[in-house]
């Protein structure tokens, strides 16, 4: 879990270096719906690719970070996004739903459930 929210802070630190004009990590949906960026593309490190609510992220060793991004522009991921972060690390982690669940609860309230089964982390 600290894994994927410690990847997650060094692509929104990547994306804001490389777009000064992104004030945060969401913002990089309204630049691609607006066409000033594209739907995918490089920036340093990592590929991206916007998808509906959300981007993919992968980094050139492999690890993958998909997040979804909440109405007030707020980072959201449920299980499935953690699980892939896992099976895309290195060595590989396959964790049951009720590992992560047990994980996730580990780290309340650094995260917390925005809705059931989705998570932030609180700010």
């Amino acid at each position: 879990m600290l894994g994927y929210v410690h990847a997650l802070n060094a692509i929104d630190e990547a994306m804001r270096v490389a777009i000064p004009s992104l004030d945060r990590l969401a913002d990089v949906l309204g630049l691609a719906r607006s066409r000033r960026i594209n739907r995918s593309g490089r920036v340093g490190t990592y590929s991206y690719t916007v998808h509906g609510a959300g981007c993919r992220f992968v980094c050139d060793n492999g690890i993958e970070v998909d997040v979804d991004f909440a109405a007030d522009g707020s980072e959201v991921f449920d299980l499935w996004r953690l699980r892939w972060y896992g099976l895309s690390l290195p060595e590989p982690l396959d964790l049951t739903d009720q590992d992560l669940r047990s994980a996730v609860r580990s780290l309340q309230p650094l995260l917390t459930e925005v809705r059931p089964g989705w998570f932030s982390v609180a700010s």
